[in-house]
């Protein structure tokens, strides 16, 4: 596309009492109905984001509806990360460190980067890692949300 349509889009929820951030790319409306399906994981676990997560990647693998959805799905705690791919794989990112999207790979490497070469609290790499990455992307922008736990 050559036209910004959603450049004000809030991509991130806080979940569970606050204790838990998912965020999504991809189609709106699939990510909403993972969105829906994630936090009901949630309240079915307790709040146990790894178990919630697990169960929403084993029901994504095996619903044909499930599969057919367009989105990825970022869900996140004070100890735990991981990414819930458009395939229903589940990913843990070693480092806690993760980006999707059309500029995920780019703030993904600068996040990086920062993280490992500067004294920078993790506002400040986020907020970076997203310049760079609207900088470089022309589909990602520069108008973000940062929500903290």
């Amino acid at each position: 596309g050559d036209t910004v349509v959603k450049q004000g889009a809030r991509k991130i929820r806080r979940l569970y009492n606050d204790q838990v951030l998912a965020g999504f790319a991809g189609s709106a409306a699939d990510s909403f109905a993972l969105f829906a399906r994630f936090e009901a994981k949630l309240e079915q676990y307790r709040g146990n984001i790894e178990r919630s997560a697990v169960e929403l990647a084993k029901d994504w693998r095996t619903d044909r509806i499930l599969r057919r959805l367009e989105a990825m799905l970022i869900v996140l705690d004070r100890k735990s990360t991981f990414l819930l791919s458009g395939t229903g794989d589940l990913i843990e990112p070693d480092d806690g460190i993760i980006g999707i999207g059309s500029g995920g790979g780019y703030a993904l490497a600068a996040a990086r980067a920062l993280a490992r070469h500067s004294s920078m609290d993790a506002r400040a790499i986020a907020e970076s890692a997203m310049a760079i990455a609207a900088g470089i992307c022309i589909y990602t922008n520069s108008s973000i949300t940062i929500e903290e736990l």
